[in-house]
């Protein structure tokens, strides 16, 4: 019996030891291999706080600010310490309804119910000065500042771009990036978010049983400071962007103006354009879906993305191929066949300067012909396949059918054909000249985006080659700058020949028998070649255009939809951007009035000096 007892007190020994061993194990990891608690109790007492950086700001060529900050507030809730506050008056303080509350709520405990997110965001200083003392009545909540894009002009929306939340994908992509913050969206905010953005800072306080803060964790050690995001200093001219795009009011279409030696765009208009200013805080969302339902797209960035038939432009980087592969001299005339091609009514071209000069459809008809069948093969469809591989390179030396590398998102490449593209079209050898010859006169399968446009017009004034256009000159108070935007490209055709396309584009303007008599500005030597571009309803108005003729200031392409005949409004348009630009000040008052003022589809008064066609 003994025995017995002795044995059940062994077994009771050894369970009290076996409870005991187990709560010291369990006691030495809570305490020093688990954080839960410690989290637990840190939620309680610690708040951390994200500094957020302001970012950096945004100039034009000139030192005028075009984009700045101003501070605003994000009221973040932690919803485990949020329980018991009197709704009904929280509801009444911050002036939103019940069922709002409890939507934010459910969100942001979805979240994390120990951790802090956004409650109400975007907070103006004179709101949050309206209830800022009574924040200590609800605990769970306080205040996080940050800043707000403020643009100084409402000009250049698609340049600069705007500000917008991260989104789930954007999340996954960067471990910078936490709920709630904000990152560049489009434009330059977009294509430079990593230098605007700046470095987070972190603020470890610690709270009292009200949530309020009663001073810094640890002294401070855990802190750190946010750094503001770095300055972009920009090519673009505030006054003339502000210009150009008052000109394009009430139009639909783009312009695209460019410095020829530098690649630096001096501006770059939308139109219809939007102020950026509405895409700026609480208001952004309302004003996004508003602008997105807007039939005339004031959303879509035509200078980068839109992709038209160039027209007649297009025949002077036709000319140029021809003359490098020796298949016309300068000197070639062509007749104006109307059977072959339709054109106005004009003398035959006896050369590629009056060629340019007279826009004459059939030269250039004759011209691509020469391109496209140089007669190397005896098969026609062999040859073709030859001369079109031949011209697609050359085209795409221009920046033609390929995306140029300018530093904003977005842009598109627009269409140069190879024999590839036929091929898929009509059966092998089912193609030839005959089949593609709307090319030679930039309609047919060509398309180009106006920044093409207007990069070759900096191709001839450059007399053969253009820089990268670009938008930042540089960023940061040490000057950095993206190299690869300074880069030179060379089309690889004589120069000589780019000084009978320069003489050519003198004529289209100054000459007896040129198409845009109305891009003439007295006391400048203005450059330019018209294109009306053909479309189901009314034909697109296009010019491009550079000045001085000599040791150029300004390349210009304009785009006019819907609009008619480039000489009659493309080319006036751009005459206004030259003349704004180079002489500072625009003389011709009467001249600008009437295109501020018209509107696509409105017939225009004739100037004195053009006649009225005879019926």
């Amino acid at each position: 019996m003994a025995n017995k007892f002795s044995e059940r007190n062994i077994v009771v020994r050894a369970i009290f030891v076996v409870v005991g061993i187990i709560f010291v194990v369990r006691l030495a990891f809570l305490q020093l291999f688990s954080s839960h608690y410690k989290d637990l109790a840190a939620r309680q007492s610690l708040r951390d706080v994200t500094l957020y950086p302001a970012r950096g700001l945004i100039y034009d060529r000139n030192g005028q600010l075009l984009v700045y900050n101003e501070a605003v507030y994000d009221l973040m809730v932690i919803p485990r310490m949020a329980r018991g506050i009197d709704t009904a008056y929280f509801c009444r303080t911050m002036g939103i309804e019940r069922a709002d509350f409890e939507a934010r709520m459910a969100r942001a405990t979805k979240y994390s119910p120990y951790s802090a997110s956004p409650f109400m965001k975007q907070i103006s200083k004179e709101e949050y000065g309206q209830w800022q003392n009574l924040l200590y009545r609800f605990p769970g909540f306080y205040v996080s500042q940050r800043t707000l894009r403020v643009y100084d002009r409402p000009i250049a929306a698609h340049v600069l771009g705007y500000v917008g939340e991260v989104g789930e994908a954007d999340l996954g992509k960067d471990p910078y990036y936490k709920p709630g913050d904000y990152m560049g969206k489009s434009g330059l905010e977009r294509s430079y978010e990593e230098v605007l953005r700046g470095v987070k800072g972190r603020r470890v306080m610690q709270v009292d049983v009200h949530s309020r803060e009663v001073g810094s964790y640890l002294g401070g050690a855990l802190d750190s400071l946010a750094t503001e995001g770095a300055n972009l200093y920009t090519t673009l001219d505030a006054d003339l962007q502000q210009y150009a795009e008052q000109l394009m009011e009430g139009k639909r279409g783009c312009i695209v103006a460019i410095e020829p030696p530098t690649g630096e765009v001096l501006a770059l208009v939308s139109a219809p354009a939007y102020d950026p200013n509405l895409l700026v805080g609480r208001v952004r969302g309302t004003n996004y879906a508003a602008l997105s339902a807007d039939i005339a797209k004031p959303l879509f960035n035509r200078a980068l993305q839109a992709q038209y038939p160039p027209g007649s432009i297009f025949k002077v980087a036709q000319a140029m191929i021809a003359l490098q592969l020796g298949v016309i001299t300068p000197g070639t005339g062509f007749p104006c066949n109307k059977s072959l091609i339709g054109c106005h009514n004009h003398p035959s071209a006896s050369s590629v300067q009056e060629a340019i000069k007279m826009s004459c459809n059939p030269y250039f008809y004759y011209t691509y012909k020469r391109v496209i069948q140089q007669g190397r093969y005896r098969n026609v469809h062999r040859d073709s396949e030859y001369g079109l591989m031949v011209w697609h390179d050359y085209m795409q030396r221009f920046g033609f059918g390929m995306r140029l590398p300018i530093d904003l998102p977005g842009v598109r490449s627009g269409n140069i054909p190879d024999t590839a593209y036929y091929n898929r079209w009509y059966k092998r050898d089912g193609w030839t000249f005959s089949t593609i010859y709307s090319n030679s006169i930039g309609q047919g399968e060509v398309e180009v985006v106006p920044l093409q446009m207007a990069n070759l017009a900096c191709i001839v004034a450059n007399r053969g080659y253009y820089v990268t256009p670009h938008v930042v000159r540089y960023y940061g108070s040490d000057s950095l700058r993206d190299e690869s935007l300074m880069q030179r490209h060379e089309t690889g055709i004589d120069r000589q020949y780019f000084e009978i396309a320069a003489r050519g584009m003198y004529d289209v303007v100054h000459a007896p028998g040129g198409t845009a008599h109305r891009a003439n500005i007295p006391d400048i030597d203005v450059c330019g070649k018209t294109g009306t571009a053909e479309n189901i309803g009314m034909d697109h108005s296009v010019f491009v255009a550079f000045a001085p003729k000599d040791n150029p200031r300004i390349a210009v392409a304009v785009y006019v939809e819907n609009a008619g005949a480039g000489g009659v409004w493309a080319a006036p348009i751009a005459s206004l951007v030259i003349e704004r630009y180079v002489r500072g000040e625009v003389l011709r008052k009467d001249f600008e009035k009437m295109y501020m003022q018209a509107r696509p589809c409105q017939k225009l008064p004739l100037p004195r000096h053009i006649k009225k066609k005879r019926k």
